[in-house]
Order: C-alpha cells, then sequence, then structure tokens
C-alpha cells in the first residue's frame, strides 16, 4: 500500500491531498482517492492508470478528488484497453452523486471538461471508459462492490458531518487493506469493516480535544485507538496530516496506545507498507 497524497486540503502543509494506491506484483491495482497534488506522486510512484483496475472515492470533498480529471486526461497518452470502474457515494442536497460528479466534470455537452467526453462515452468505440458507480448503503450495510482477478472490494457508510462517505475494505493476494476516509467514527461500521485488517489507514485530522465541526467531521487519536483495537487490526497508519495535528506525534501515539497496541506509522507522501 502507497501513500501518494498524506496531507488534507491545507497546500501549507507540504503534502498531497488524500490519496492511496494498492500494489500487487509491480502494478498498481486500486487507486483510493485522488487530491490535489496526487498525480504528481501517481506519476513519481511509476503507476499507470493502465494498469488500474478499480478507481474508489471516499467522498467529493476536494481534497479528496482534484487531481481526478489530471489522471484521466494523463491517461489519454497511455494504452489502455478495457473500462475503467469507478464507485463513490450517493449524493444529497449538499453534493452530487459520483455520477453526476463525473458528468459535470466529463460530460459532453454540460461537462466541465467536456472535450474529454470520451472517456464517459460507453458506445464511443474505445474499450477504455470511465464508467462510474453510485454505491447506495444503508444503516451497518458492508457490501461487495468488486470481485475480479483475485481483487475484492467491499464498502461501508461511515459519517463525515452531512457529507457522503464511505470506508473501503481491499482485499488482494491473501491480504487486507481498510482506507477509513474522512469519518467522525461515530457510527460503528468502520470497526466491523475492519475486522482482522492487516493494514488499518485512519485519517489523523483532528487532535484530542477537538469540538463542534472539527469533531463532527474527523476522529480524534483516541477514537482511532479504540476502532484499531475493537476492530483487532495488525496495523495502524495515520494519514490525512494537517496543520492542526503535525507535531503532536507523541501525544497522538501515546493517545492511541492506551487502546491499541500493534504497529503505528505516521504516513508521508510516497510512504511504503508492506502486506506481509
Amino acid at each position: 500500500m502507497q501513500v501518494l497524497g498524506s496531507g488534507g486540503p491545507e497546500v501549507q502543509d507540504r503534502r498531497a491531498s488524500s490519496s492511496y494506491l494498492v500494489w500487487q506484483d509491480g502494478r498498481g491495482r486500486v487507486l483510493i482517492d485522488s487530491g490535489g497534488g496526487s498525480a504528481l506522486r501517481f506519476g513519481e510512484s511509476g503507476a499507470t492508470v493502465a494498469s488500474l483496475d478499480i478507481v474508489l472515492l471516499t467522498h467529493l470533498h476536494v481534497d479528496h478528488t482534484a487531481d481526478l480529471a489530471a489522471l484521466i486526461k494523463s491517461s489519454f497518452f497511455e494504452t489502455r484497453d478495457r473500462e475503467l470502474p469507478l464507485y463513490g457515494p450517493v449524493g444529497n442536497d449538499a453534493f452530487p452523486s459520483t455520477t453526476e460528479f463525473i458528468r459535470a466534470l466529463f460530460g459532453e455537452r454540460h461537462g466541465a471538461y467536456r472535450y474529454l467526453g470520451g472517456f464517459v462515452d460507453a458506445t464511443a468505440p474505445d474499450p477504455y471508459w470511465l464508467h462510474a458507480h453510485d454505491v447506495e448503503l444503508a444503516g451497518s450495510d458492508i457490501r461487495q462492490l468488486y470481485a475480479q482477478g483475485g481483487l475484492r472490494v467491499l464498502a461501508t457508510r461511515v459519517i463525515h458531518g452531512g457529507v457522503p462517505a464511505i470506508a473501503f475494505r481491499v482485499e488482494l493476494g491473501g491480504f487486507s487493506a481498510v482506507f477509513s476516509g474522512d469519518t467522525n467514527g461515530d457510527n460503528g461500521n468502520l470497526e466491523h469493516l475492519a475486522h482482522d485488517a492487516d493494514l488499518l489507514i485512519a485519517h489523523n485530522a483532528v487532535p484530542e480535544g477537538a469540538t463542534g465541526v472539527e469533531r463532527a467531521l474527523h476522529m480524534p487519536p483516541s477514537v482511532i485507538g479504540r476502532i484499531a483495537k475493537t476492530a483487532n487490526v495488525r496495523r495502524l497508519v495515520l494519514s490525512h496530516r494537517m496543520l492542526r495535528t503535525l507535531g503532536k506525534e507523541a501525544e497522538t501515539e501515546q493517545l492511541i496506545r492506551r487502546a491499541f497496541h500493534g504497529p503505528i506509522s505516521f504516513a508521508d507522501d510516497l510512504s511504503c507498507y508492506l502486506l506481509p
């Protein structure tokens, strides 16, 4: 599992925004989110869009989606001969659904980048097109989204304030990595999705004691530790590191270790974590 973007929406942290890549045998197979700056990290990693099996979007905030269009445009210069499935959340009054979002970017008539409309046209002669799916989840559902080529992807709904948001579990080669995305950790679903996972990538966006909007959107360290322990994950990686948590690593780790006693890592851009 490679971290392409370990930061949040701030540019002053000098980190790319959230993005992750799961590799197998030298091939990047699963892309999770594509925040600002991560397209450059994607190129630096040596990955290609041609090799991807699937793209997963945890939610549609800018710091998780801003570089998606850049990656799709870059893929014009590659050779891909199959559709690229993309999964993300349903919409609400404040956010489009994932299919609406993709149409707003690339739709041939009204898309912001309508000149790239061929990428979302299933009837075009080119077999490569971006096939978007809305993932509708209720309550404590854990749903399998994809199972091909030894790769399995599952999803559950998480709480990120009023933003439709999803956590994903990627299983490949007998091992598993769970991506929390942005969530306050309050609905109990992440613990079930991450049960016995080899790797939990959790977002360390707020310090302990956060209140108000910050706490409604994100997990403080004590909640991350509780979830990691309850889920019995083997290793915890902390990402989405923001200015308000950078420099507080010792305090963060101490709070997490009140519950979770396994290995803990603080992610940087292009950090890699082997699934044992």
